[in-house]
C-alpha cells in the first residue's frame, strides 16, 4: 500500500518556503534585500518593454493554440501563465549566453529572434528538428524530460575549458526533478564548478501530476544537497525574475560554479493541445492564479507610476497582431517535405544500416503506386 510521508519539520525549509518577489499582486513595489540590488534600472522604459514581451508571447501563444485546433499544428504546448518566468530570464542574460529548453519555452525562442516558420514546422511534423541552434544560441526543443540538462553541462564545461565567458542555461519543468538526467547533471555541474544556470518552472503540474506528489519540501532545496546554491523566486513577477537571474549570472560568471533557481508560476492552460485540465484541478484553484496573473501584475503597477495603460494596451495590441499575423502566414507557407527527406539528416556520414532503410522505404512507396496496364507498379520515387 502507498503511504505519504509526513510534512518535515517546518525550520527545515524556512529559508526557501516564501518565494522572493517584489510586485506584489496589486502592482504595489516590495522591497528586497536579495533582489533590490539588481532593480537600479527598473524604469518605466524598462518596465514598458518586459509589459510588451509578456503581452506578445501571450498572443502568439494563444495563437499557436488557435491553429492546431484548426487543425493547423499537429501539437502545442501552451505556455498561457508562464510569461514572466520566460521573458525575466531571456532579458536578463546576453544573446551569446546558450539555452537548453524543453519543448514550453517558446518565449525564449521568440526572444532570441527565431522565426514563425522555424518555431511552427515541428509542431506541423514538417522538420525533424526547428532552427540552427548556432544562429540563435539556443538549442531545438528537447521532448525527452531532462535531456537537455546534460547538453547544457557539457557546453558549460566546454566552454570553461576554452576560457570563455558564456554560460549555458538549463531550462525544465517541476516534473523533470524526479529524473535521473537531472540530478546527474546537477552531480556532473558542482563537481566540475561547470558554468550553468538550472532554471526550473515550477508550473504545479507534471501533466496530469500536482508538484506535491513528488516534493515535499520546496523544489529549490533539491540542488542545496549537491553544494548547488539556489533562489525560489516568485515566477509571475517579471521584475523578481528579471533580478534574479541577473544575479545568478553575475554569479555563475564569476567562477563561483552553478546555480539553481526555481520560478514558482502556474500553467493555465493544458500540459498540450492533447490534454484535459478539467480531470485533474478545479475552478477555485485556476481563478487564485488568474488574479497573479504576470501581465496584470506589472500593469497595475505601470498605473501607480502613472504610465498610460491605454497607450500601452494600444502598442501591446500592435505588436501582438504583427506576430500572431506572422504565425497565420508561416503556417501556410510550410512546404510539405519528400517523404524520402526522412533519411538525409539522420547521420553525418553513409551506413550502411541507414541505407538498407533508405531502399526498403523506396520498395515499399512502389508496392503502393498504382497498376499501369499491363499489371506493373508505376510512379514511385525513383530506385
Amino acid at each position: 500500500m502507498l503511504t505519504t510521508t509526513s510534512a518535515p519539520d517546518q525550520d527545515l525549509v524556512d529559508g526557501l518556503a516564501q518565494p522572493l518577489y517584489v510586485l506584489g499582486e496589486d502592482g504595489t513595489r516590495h522591497p528586497d534585500t536579495t533582489l533590490d540590488p539588481f532593480l537600479h534600472d527598473a524604469d518605466e522604459t524598462l518596465l514598458t518593454g518586459l509589459y510588451l514581451d509578456m503581452a506578445v508571447i501571450r498572443a502568439l501563444d494563444d495563437e499557436a493554440v488557435a491553429l492546431q485546433r484548426q487543425g493547423e499544428l499537429g501539437l502545442w504546448p501552451p505556455l498561457h501563465g508562464q510569461e514572466a518566468a520566460q521573458i525575466g530570464l531571456a532579458r536578463a542574460l546576453p544573446e551569446t549566453d546558450f539555452l537548453f529548453t524543453s519543448y514550453r519555452e517558446n518565449g525564449l525562442a521568440w526572444c532570441r529572434g527565431v522565426g514563425a516558420q522555424e518555431m511552427l514546422s515541428v509542431w506541423r511534423g514538417t522538420t525533424l528538428s526547428g532552427w540552427d541552434p548556432f544562429a540563435h544560441h539556443m538549442a531545438t526543443p528537447q521532448v525527452i524530460i531532462a535531456a537537455q540538462a546534460h547538453h547544457a553541462v557539457g557546453y558549460a564545461m566546454a566552454t570553461q575549458a576554452q576560457g570563455k565567458d558564456d554560460i549555458a542555461v538549463s531550462c525544465f519543468g517541476d516534473g523533470a526533478l524526479s529524473q535521473g538526467d537531472l540530478n546527474e547533471a546537477m552531480v556532473f555541474a558542482a563537481s566540475f564548478g561547470a558554468p550553468v544556470l538550472f532554471f526550473c518552472q515550477n508550473n504545479q503540474y507534471a501533466i496530469s501530476e500536482p508538484v506535491a506528489v513528488q516534493a515535499t519540501v520546496p523544489i529549490a532545496l533539491r540542488p542545496t544537497g549537491f553544494g548547488i546554491p539556489s533562489l525560489r523566486v516568485d515566477g509571475n513577477d517579471v521584475l523578481a525574475m528579471r533580478a534574479a537571474s541577473l544575479l545568478t549570472a553575475r554569479h555563475i560568471r564569476s567562477g563561483k560554479g552553478p546555480m539553481f533557481v526555481e520560478a514558482v508560476t502556474y500553467r493555465l492552460g493544458p500540459h498540450t493541445t492533447s490534454d484535459d485540465p478539467t480531470r485533474y484541478r478545479d475552478e477555485e484553484e485556476l481563478e487564485t492564479w488568474r488574479r497573479r496573473c504576470p501581465l496584470s501584475r506589472l500593469e497595475r503597477h505601470l498605473d501607480q507610476l502613472g504610465a498610460s495603460i491605454e497607450e500601452l494596451h494600444a502598442e501591446a495590441e500592435r505588436r501582438s497582431e504583427e506576430t500572431t499575423a506572422a504565425l497565420r502566414e508561416a503556417v501556410t507557407a510550410l512546404p510539405v517535405p519528400a517523404p524520402e527527406s526522412l533519411f538525409d539528416h539522420v547521420l553525418s556520414t553513409e551506413h550502411p544500416g541507414l541505407l538498407r532503410q533508405r531502399e526498403q522505404f523506396r520498395a515499399f512507396s512502389r508496392s503502393l503506386a498504382p497498376e499501369s496496364s499491363d499489371g506493373l507498379p508505376t510512379g514511385g520515387p525513383a530506385s
